[in-house]
């Protein structure tokens, strides 16, 4: 299976900005998907990126417009950069790689259930 590792969570006020970053191993030339998934709690995992592997992306609306996916492929690593910061957006931020079949249009946010591999997750607190 694929090993995700996240880093990159912290504190931060409202409005501001954090970067994450997942580094990948394993077989990642099985992947098809990567995503950003978060999970705040006593609330559902949500997802709020994806992008596939034909470096299509899609977003959330919760997200759409203030957070941007995207990875270096020479060096297995996904990113998310996360621009105007809510008190909303507190969670722990997992991310997720799947290897379904790219033909079956399955990579967005609302599919992120078939993910196959996951991190551990990196929590992220927006706060005054």
């Amino acid at each position: 299976q694929v090993q995700l590792v996240e880093s990159g969570g912290g504190s931060v006020q409202p409005g501001g900005s954090l970067r994450l970053s997942c580094a990948a191993s394993g077989p990642t030339d099985s992947i098809t998907c990567l995503g950003w998934v978060r999970q705040a709690p006593g609330k559902e995992r949500e997802g709020i990126a994806t992008i596939d592997a034909a470096g299509n992306v899609f977003y959330a609306d919760s997200v759409k417009g203030r957070f941007t996916i995207s990875q270096d492929t020479a060096k297995h690593t996904l990113y998310l950069q996360m621009n105007n910061l809510k008190r909303e957006d507190s969670a722990k931020y997992f991310c997720a790689a799947g290897s379904g079949d790219y033909s079956e249009s399955w990579c967005y946010p609302l599919n992120h259930i078939a993910m196959d591999d996951w991190g551990k997750g990196t929590l992220v607190t927006v706060s005054s």
